[in-house]
C-alpha cells in the first residue's frame, strides 16, 4: 500500500510527466492504487497522491467497475454545469460544494498502452475532472472562492492540529 500525501506536500502541486512504460511495474502500481484508494475509502486517486508524478489515476465508484486512465485528455465537456460535494484523500475530512461539467469526453490510454475515447457524465464526470487536476497540480479547494478555501483550510489544519 502507498501511503497518501496531504495538502502541502509538493508532489501536490507539481505537473505531472506523461507515463511511458505500459510494464509490470506499471500494472503493480496500478494494482497498489486500486488498494491504497480503497482503504482509504476513496473513490479516485491520482498519482500524485501517492508520491508519483505521472499521469494516471484510478477510479471505482460503489458498485461499479474500476477505470484506469494513463495520460488522459478532456477533449470535450458540455455546457451543462453540475454542483456536488467534493472530497480528497489528499485533505481529509473536508468538504465543499463545487460546480464543474456535468459530462465529459476524454482520451486516455489503458494499462496496456491501448488508447480509447469514453464520455461520461453524473460522479463519474466528476471523478475524472477532480482526478485530471490532481495531474495539473490543482486541488478541488483551489476552485472555490477564496473566502470559502480559507474558511475550509483552517478547519483543516485546526483538525490536524487536534
Amino acid at each position: 500500500m502507498f501511503d497518501i500525501y496531504t495538502i502541502g506536500a509538493e508532489v501536490l502541486r507539481q505537473k505531472a510527466a506523461p507515463v511511458e512504460n505500459f510494464d509490470a511495474e506499471l500494472s503493480k502500481t496500478i494494482e497498489t492504487m486500486f488498494t491504497t484508494m480503497k482503504f482509504g475509502r476513496g473513490i479516485g486517486l491520482a498519482g500524485p497522491q501517492v508520491g508519483i508524478g505521472q499521469r494516471l489515476f484510478v477510479i471505482q465508484l460503489e458498485g461499479g467497475k474500476p477505470f484506469v486512465f494513463i495520460n488522459p485528455e478532456i477533449i470535450g465537456t458540455s455546457q451543462d454545469l453540475s454542483e456536488y460535494e467534493e472530497g480528497c484523500l489528499s485533505i481529509p475530512g473536508t468538504y465543499a460544494d463545487l460546480q464543474r461539467s456535468a459530462s465529459v469526453q476524454v482520451q486516455a490510454y489503458s494499462e496496456r498502452g491501448r488508447p480509447f475515447t469514453m464520455e461520461a457524465d453524473g460522479l463519474l464526470a466528476r471523478v475524472i475532472q477532480h482526478e485530471l487536476d490532481h495531474l495539473d497540480g490543482v486541488l478541488f479547494t483551489d476552485r472555490l472562492p477564496e473566502r470559502v478555501r480559507e474558511r475550509l483550510l483552517k478547519q483543516y489544519e485546526k483538525r490536524m492540529r487536534a
